[in-house]
């Protein structure tokens, strides 16, 4: 009798160069905000490339939801480490910011140095237009496969409400569906984190069932990086501190405390960095704080990128040490390494965590209904932008605990409206794709512009 072992094949991941061009892509296409990166990053990653099955995707998802900082950076760097270790979660996280930092550092020093840009706001505006249907079909997108039973979809209405009407914080909001989803596992239990065969068709989740302890593996140095990283955070902001003191003191300090409090994103602490940045600090005015938000939501990269454009000025206008443009780079430099050295820092240390517990059936309840609001707040920051986008007044309407920010309906911009209109018909009905919608209406908003 012949006996034969059979040995299981694993699957063998892209090169770390093509692994490279993909998130580069990612990067320089990583428009609109949260929710429209990460439409981007689940239609590249998950769709094009089936590097990842839904579910291992949007577990993924719910834990850099549950971090402070930008969450669509985070679950890149994520996908990254769990491809090529530390070296690609690393590059997966950086090649998701530097395009979008470079671009703020452009604007900003043309912003410093010419004042009002007519032609290059024209441009952003037909680019705001096509972000805000691309908001919107990250909202269909992720809400038609993580909806699954009523349980998710109630989950998915209370959080819109919860953030629309109530303005509950967000972080309470999340907290809460996940403590909801472990007391209630049965309700959850599948929904939202995609189908057995989704996952078995997918890169990453062959390899892993293939190969059970790569992950493991790969946790020890990710840790490792991980505390390093903490202490590279800290050290200049405690060096600054302790013994220079002034305007670059207070940035480090700002914006290290940032890095702690953005669990939920930028939208999140728009106000607080607002009100201290402008009237604590007074490095920017109200005006110019809009000004950033807006070159923000309109460039590649995490919307946290507004913070950049905070720094930039700060050094700008410092009242000592180096001011103009020299200070303006020190500052950007200061602000960006103190928003995102504790993001890496943060993913390495965690993610190994979660990938032990893949198969805990209250941890997946949990992040199931996690998955579930977050449709919800996304629905809030398509609802959020959209207003901004096409209406050029709100009114304010408090009863109660109810909040609303309602339209003005007098100050519909027709022309936002006509060009959002032409990119979802570009989008939905001849599939122009993203880059070809967003050249498009950045076209059409320049061209009527100048007309």
């Amino acid at each position: 009798m012949n006996l034969m072992t059979e040995e299981k094949i694993v699957p063998a991941f892209p090169s770390f160069a093509a692994m490279l061009r993909v998130w580069l892509k990612v990067g320089l296409l990583s428009f609109g905000g949260p929710a429209g990166q990460i439409a981007l990053m689940h239609r590249v990653v998950v769709d094009e490339k089936r590097w990842i099955g839904e579910r291992r995707f949007l577990q993924a998802l719910n834990f850099c939801n549950l971090l402070p900082g930008p969450e669509a950076q985070q679950l890149a760097t994520y996908l990254g480490w769990l491809m090529h270790g530390v070296k690609g979660g690393l590059a997966a996280g950086l090649l998701f910011i530097l395009p979008g930092a470079i671009v703020m550092l452009g604007l900003s020093i043309l912003y410093v140095s010419l004042g009002q840009m007519p032609l290059v706001a024209a441009l952003f505006f037909g680019l705001k237009c096509a972000v805000l249907v691309l908001v919107v079909e990250a909202l269909l997108r992720i809400g038609r496969r993580a909806l699954k039973g009523r349980a998710a979809v109630a989950m998915a209405v209370g959080a819109f409400l919860a953030l629309f009407v109530l303005q509950l914080p967000f972080p309470l909001v999340v907290l809460g569906a996940g403590l909801i989803g472990a007391m209630f596992p049965q309700a959850f239990h599948g929904s939202g984190h995609g189908t057995a065969s989704d996952d078995h068709t997918a890169l990453i989740d062959a390899v892993l069932a293939a190969d059970p302890g790569r992950a493991q593996r790969l946790a020890k140095s990710a840790r490792r990086f991980g505390l390093v990283a903490i202490v590279l955070w800290l050290l200049p902001v405690v060096v600054l501190v302790a013994f220079v003191g002034g305007t670059y003191a207070d940035i480090a300090t700002f914006f290290t405390k940032m890095a702690v409090v953005t669990i939920g994103g930028a939208y999140a602490v728009l106000a607080y960095v607002a009100q201290d940045a402008v009237e604590t600090y007074r490095w920017l005015s109200s005006a110019e704080m809009l000004t950033g938000l807006g070159f923000a939501e309109t460039t590649p990269g995490p919307l946290i990128l507004v913070l950049q454009f905070v720094g930039f000025l700060a050094g700008h206008n410092a009242a000592a040490g180096p001011s103009g443009m020299t200070g303006a780079l020190l500052a950007t430099l200061l602000t960006l390494w103190a928003t995102f050295a504790p993001c890496f820092a943060f993913v390495f240390l965690g993610a190994p965590v979660i990938e032990k517990l893949q198969t805990n059936r209250a941890l997946s309840a949990s992040l199931a209904a996690i998955t579930a609001a977050v449709v919800g707040v996304i629905a809030n920051l398509a609802l959020w932008f959209g207003l901004r986008v096409l209406f050029q007044a709100l009114a304010p309407l408090t009863l109660g605990p109810v909040q609303l920010d309602l339209p003005v309906p007098a100050s519909l911009d027709g022309v936002a409206a006509a060009l959002s209109l032409l990119a979802a018909i570009a989008l939905f009905r001849f599939r122009l794709g993203i880059p070809g919608t967003l050249a498009l209406t950045s076209a059409c908003g320049l061209a009527v512009a100048l007309l």
